[in-house]
């Protein structure tokens, strides 16, 4: 499979580079630093600078003939992200530019508070728990929200993942998943595993047009 990622300098991005090439796949990687990658060369790999992601007639040429695109796309990306939204301007011209390229398929990270409440998690968590994270990272999860509405009135084929926490833990490929909701309980999750899932779902027919909720 032929795959472009956005967000590759990242911590769930990197990772799905590395686990992109290990299984075979042709994977562009589209940064803003190269030096941030921190992936060996590898002959499935192209390396792509591309300094402003919402330039959808700049990205075109990188998705012509490519199978799928995931985007790792996250606060992290960028230090400014609090004061000026990153990922759903950028999603939005990465739709525009997979139109254009005839491409279709799409997997993106998201955060499980951008997804409904579970009532099995309790009062505390739901009524006091999430209301707390969700005032304190409201820009980041506002970002988000706008990047899943776009996803969701595209015409794209797509899949969001909505993990919690995130640590820099080894790829299990163990982990929950629940389409169309959040998972219960869900604490953390490592990056490597979240990489798993986007990856995962690319050949899943079940996660089409879904929110997929992850924790291990």
């Amino acid at each position: 499979m032929k795959i472009t990622v956005f967000g590759a300098t990242g911590g769930v991005g990197r990772e799905v580079v590395r686990q992109a090439l290990a299984a075979g796949h042709d994977v562009t990687a589209v940064v803003r630093d190269p030096a941030r990658l921190g992936v060996p060369a590898h002959d499935g790999l192209e390396v792509a600078v591309v300094p402003d992601l919402t330039d959808a007639q700049a990205l075109v040429p990188l998705l012509v003939g490519r199978d799928a695109v995931i985007s790792a796309l996250g606060a992290g990306t960028n230090k400014q992200a609090k004061r000026s939204p990153v990922t759903g301007p950028a999603v939005r011209a990465i739709l525009a530019a997979m139109d254009r390229a005839g491409v279709s398929r799409l997997a993106a990270v998201s955060a499980a508070p951008v997804g409904p409440d579970v009532p099995s998690d309790g009062v505390i968590a739901r009524k006091v728990l999430l209301p707390i994270l969700r005032r304190a990272l409201r820009d980041l999860y506002a970002d988000l929200a706008v990047m899943e509405t776009a996803i969701g009135a595209s015409s794209a084929e797509w899949t969001v993942i909505r993990p919690p926490r995130l640590l820099n833990k080894p790829r299990t490929g163990k982990y929950r998943r629940v389409i169309g909701a959040n998972v219960p309980d869900a604490r953390t999750i490592s990056r490597a595993d979240v990489a798993d899932a986007l990856l995962t779902t690319l050949t899943d027919p079940a996660t089409k047009n879904q929110a997929v909720g992850i924790a291990s």
